[in-house]
């Protein structure tokens, strides 16, 4: 499968601090990759050095076979939404436009101005009057404009209303289907993730805990619910991912690819949001969680 993202032992340091250490992750090529993890697990630093706003301290990194930003070229193919999806609040709408084609060599004018009439902006009013969400889909514009063969979103729509989400995402997904290009976007809101991506990645103090296509992870993952039991009794080929126990009761979500026949447990799917949350659960497979916890 070919890579649109590759990155080995990739670190970033800010003094003493590093904010990124030891990454090793492989992205593939043709997916719309949901990126989640807690906050502080390297999720932005990764992006910022996969898009070249930033040079790595330590490790490698490789962004649609070339160094990030190394060239014109490698920048062009390249298009990157940050959180703040930053716009110049003096600048009309019909000006980010043409500054974007004078510095995009790869501009599309046509889809620019198509996306801008679909969306009832007005090209003369300034961003700084848009609404934050009116703001997002300028800055998708620009980033779309781009005709990139990766399109870099981080956390695009964290301060959005619901509506003003579910318009920008599907735009994106439109864009995505008419132009076929890769994306890699992180979110703290699974939801949206559910709904647009089908490919997962999870990080967790820059270590991958898990990747691969959804649809495959929800069908090895499962949740089992039954009379107490030590993880070392559960067969060799379930792998433990996260674990509760009460004193008569153990939960625990497992990945396996073979069949549960055991008749104590309850065996129960996972949707995406329980699936990246028992991967974010650090606690040891047999530790205790606190009294009054709800268990689920």
């Amino acid at each position: 499968m070919t890579s649109v993202l590759q990155a080995q032992g990739l670190g970033k340091r800010y003094g003493r601090r590093w904010a990124l250490r030891e990454c090793t992750i492989d992205i593939p090529a043709g997916h719309v990759v949901g990126l989640v993890g807690p906050n502080g697990a390297g999720k932005t630093t990764l992006l910022k050095l996969a898009s070249g706003q930033l040079e790595p301290t330590a490790g490698d990194i490789t962004v649609l076979g070339g160094r990030p930003g190394g060239t014109p070229a490698q920048l062009a193919r390249v298009g990157f939404v940050a959180q703040d999806t930053p716009v110049y609040a003096r600048l009309t709408v019909a000006e980010h436009l043409r500054l974007g084609a004078r510095l995009n060599p790869r501009w599309d004018d046509g889809v620019a101005r198509e996306r801008i009439a679909q969306l009832g902006l007005d090209p003369t009013q300034r961003a700084g009057r848009l609404s934050g969400g009116q703001r997002a889909q300028l800055a998708l514009t620009l980033g779309l404009a781009k005709r990139p063969e990766l399109l870099i979103l981080d956390e695009p729509v964290a301060s959005l209303d619901p509506l003003a989400r579910r318009e920008f995402l599907q735009g994106l997904m439109e864009a995505v289907v008419e132009h076929e290009f890769s994306v890699v976007l992180s979110s703290h809101l699974v939801s949206d993730l559910e709904r647009i991506c089908d490919y997962l990645i999870v990080l967790v103090d820059s270590r991958v805990l898990v990747a691969g296509d959804v649809d495959r992870l929800l069908a090895t993952h499962y949740r089992l619910t039954g009379p107490r039991r030590d993880p070392d009794r559960l067969p060799t080929d379930q792998h433990i991912v996260s674990a509760r126990h009460t004193d008569r009761q153990s939960t625990y979500v497992i990945r396996t690819d073979a069949p549960i026949h055991d008749p104590a447990w309850t065996v129960s799917r996972l949707n995406l949001e329980d699936l990246v949350l028992a991967h974010m659960d650090k606690r040891p497979a047999g530790s205790r969680p606190a009294p009054l916890e709800v268990q689920r």
